[in-house]
This record gives C-alpha cells, sequence and structure tokens, in this order.
C-alpha cells in the first residue's frame, strides 16, 4: 500500500482549517473526506460542490496526495463528470495499484452514464480490464456483477462471443455474495435501469 502524507484542507461547511485524515470537521461536525460514493450519493450537485472545491484547493498544494484525488474523483463522478472522473481515478491507480475501488469507479466512469451496449468497444474492453484488477485485488460479488451487466448488455444482445460468459460471471458474482441493494446501488451509479435477467 501506498503512503499518503496528511495535507490541509479547510472544511467544505464552516471553512476552518482541518486535516485530510479527519472523518468530520472538528468545529461544525460536518463530514470533511468523502471516502466512497455512497457517502456523496444523497448528495445534490450543489452540495457536493464545496467539497471539490476544498479538495482542488488541496490537490494543488500536493497534487501526488491520492486521498484528496480519489474524493474529488468521487464528487465528480456525483456530478457526472465522467472524462475529470476517470483521469483522477486513473491518477489514484498510479499512485495505489492495489486500490480495487477505484478500479470499480474508473470502470463506471468509461461507459459515461450509458447502457454497456451503447459503449464503444475500446471502452469496454478497458472497463473489463478494471474490473478484472479489481477482483484480483478484491474479490466482491459486486465487482463481478458488473462484469455480468457488462458481459449480457454488450456482447449476449450484440450477438458476440466471449469467455467466460455473462451467466458464468453473474453466478461467480452470486457465488462471492452480491446483494439485492448492491445490484440496485450498481444499477443508480451507471445511471441506466438494470436489464430483466440480471
Amino acid at each position: 500500500m501506498a503512503n499518503f502524507q496528511t495535507v490541509d484542507i479547510n472544511c467544505p461547511g464552516c471553512g476552518a482549517p482541518v486535516s485530510s485524515d479527519s472523518k468530520e470537521c472538528d468545529y461544525c461536525g460536518r463530514q470533511i473526506v468523502i471516502s466512497t460514493f455512497s457517502s456523496v450519493y444523497g448528495k445534490s450537485a450543489r452540495e457536493a460542490q464545496p467539497h471539490i472545491n476544498s479538495n482542488r484547493q488541496a490537490l494543488a498544494d500536493s497534487p501526488q496526495q491520492s486521498t484528496d484525488s480519489f474524493t474529488t474523483a468521487i464528487c465528480a463522478l456525483k456530478q457526472k463528470q465522467y472524462d475529470k472522473a476517470l483521469a483522477l481515478f486513473e491518477s489514484v491507480i498510479k499512485e495505489n495499484f492495489d486500490d480495487s475501488e477505484s478500479y470499480f469507479y474508473a470502470a463506471v466512469c468509461l461507459l459515461k452514464g450509458k447502457k454497456a451496449f451503447l459503449t464503444p468497444f475500446a471502452d469496454i474492453k478497458k472497463a473489463e480490464d478494471y474490473l478484472n484488477a479489481a477482483s484480483a485485488i478484491d474479490n466482491r460479488g459486486i465487482y463481478d456483477y458488473f462484469l455480468a451487466y457488462i458481459k449480457f448488455d454488450f456482447y449476449e444482445r450484440k450477438s458476440l462471443n466471449t469467455s467466460p460468459d455473462y451467466r458464468e460471471v453473474l453466478l461467480r458474482a452470486e457465488s462471492n455474495h452480491v446483494t439485492p441493494s448492491d445490484k440496485d446501488s450498481l444499477f443508480e451509479l451507471l445511471n441506466v435501469s438494470r436489464p430483466e435477467g440480471l
């Protein structure tokens, strides 16, 4: 694992100086670091903007700081700025190649809020590579389930051969305990409707 240095940022709520390793502001109690998409998902784009601004300043002061890049990438993804989020997640991957979530979110960004069926083949291949890397690092059912969706919506619907096919990957996702909540969250994150059969 990469070692991260602590950098100073300002609270997106009250503007007080806080450290990026703090979870909440000591002054106003507001959440400081966004570490997962679900922690920002319920926020509106307007509510997420102070986090982006705060982290943008921290990145300007310390560009090598992967934690802040990840946080800013999550916020950019929330705002559907897929290209910006992808670049930031790829930056985190370069700094911390064993962070499975960055690979997962990078794969999400590659679909750009569209169905896999409509995504260019080069982006599909890259998303598959990222999901395979995520699974190699951390064997989570949601990674396999996302890959099964890609194999179903892109390959199966276009009658293209792929190995393993979506059924095999779906079984692997089930054996890795993907939950109904994981499935719902994935399609909310992808901003597409869930196909029947998945």
